[in-house]
């Protein structure tokens, strides 16, 4: 598996606002965009070749709800962009490492992303990312 870079570093938020805010006032960093997923509305300051992700879960169900009802306000998951998340997610596979979600989903900026177990990661969530393909003319 060919990992590039840590693509971004996600906060579980309990008041999107305020971090926002936070970021953009107290930190200078630009916000790109906000986005809502199935579960929760994310935000994105890019900062260099990474970013910060804010993550807020839409309702009690939401996993970065329950992580704020458990934890407060902290690092939720890493996200590593990987150059191919289906091979990346068949050697993970033959390595005997559980996975989160089998197949890609679609997440933050239409990335294809699976998450670890993080019970196979030392308790750590981290995140798979392949950004979508750039077209060329």
């Amino acid at each position: 598996m060919k990992i590039k870079r840590i693509e971004h570093v996600a906060i579980a938020v309990s008041d999107m606002e305020n971090m926002t805010a936070v970021l953009r006032d107290v930190l200078g960093l630009k916000l790109d965009y906000i986005e809502d997923l199935q579960k929760a509305r994310v935000a994105l300051f890019s900062l260099g070749d990474s970013a910060i992700e804010l993550v807020q879960g839409v309702g009690p169900e939401a996993q970065s709800a329950k992580w704020v009802a458990e934890r407060g306000q902290s690092l939720y998951h890493i996200c590593l962009e990987v150059e191919d998340i289906d091979s990346a997610l068949d050697e993970l596979r033959r390595k005997g490492i559980k996975l989160i979600h089998d197949t890609p989903v679609v997440g933050h900026g239409q990335c294809r992303i699976a998450f670890i177990d993080p019970s196979c990661t030392g308790n750590i969530l981290f995140e798979l990312a392949e950004p979508p393909r750039q077209e060329t003319q």
